[in-house]
């Protein structure tokens, strides 16, 4: 029994670290499916062996630390810029940033997630029309403990990279979202925080002589 277990949890890691290398050199956000095709890589059919995501996210970001880091942090940094930018469009809707941009853990095809709470979704849909912004709308759901919240999920290019907005009821506001019944809940960051983030990331990526100053 223990020489099972002991397989399955090196089955675990050699999955997650596969999974993390497919996250990464592929532009796969999925988890989910990061995981399907890392265990069939490896020939894994015990799906009691697939790790949990922070195992991967864990893989991923010493993986990014290891063979990507100055890209990857670029490139974190622009797409937190975008978000920054369209969150102060939509202060008036209350945005929060949300997911793998947020995270630090997006790849190169990564959509921007954002949060809106507005008094009302067409609230939303009118102002992009008005400002004749593009976009797509179908329905989504989100969850608070076992509870399932209806969201409007809005697609759109914003200073040319993809957007996803999730709009909820304002009463939602004050509830941990989670995008599956099962799953975590979602880190969300507001306009302050992300402003805080973003000045990091300059201070972070900033030229090695101008951070010595006069030394």
């Amino acid at each position: 029994m223990a020489r099972k277990s002991n397989r399955q949890t090196a089955m675990r890691a050699r999955i997650a670290a596969a999974a993390a290398r497919i996250m990464a050199e592929d532009g796969i956000d999925d988890f989910a499916l990061a995981k399907r095709k890392a265990a069939r890589q490896l020939g894994a059919s015990d799906t009691q062996a697939l790790p949990a995501n922070d195992e991967v996210e864990a893989e991923l970001r010493a993986y990014r630390a290891l063979y990507q880091a100055d890209e990857h942090a670029q490139r974190i940094a622009e797409l937190r810029r975008v978000a920054l930018a369209a969150m102060r469009a939509l202060e008036p809707f209350h945005p929060y940033l949300t997911g793998p941009v947020l995270k630090g853990t997006a790849g190169p095809y990564a959509e921007i997630d954002l949060q809106l709470f507005p008094d009302s979704a067409k609230d939303v849909e009118i102002f992009l029309l008005d400002r004749k912004i593009a976009f797509d709308t179908q329905e989504g759901r989100r969850y608070s403990g076992d509870q399932a919240h209806v969201a409007s999920i809005i697609s759109l290019l914003w200073d040319g990279l993809p957007v996803r907005l999730a709009v909820f009821d304002p009463r939602a506001e004050r509830l941990a979202l989670k995008t599956t019944l099962a799953g975590a809940v979602a880190d969300r960051a507001g306009l302050r925080e992300v402003s805080a983030i973003l000045e990091r990331d300059q201070a972070a990526n900033a030229p090695q002589d101008r951070r010595s100053g006069s030394e």
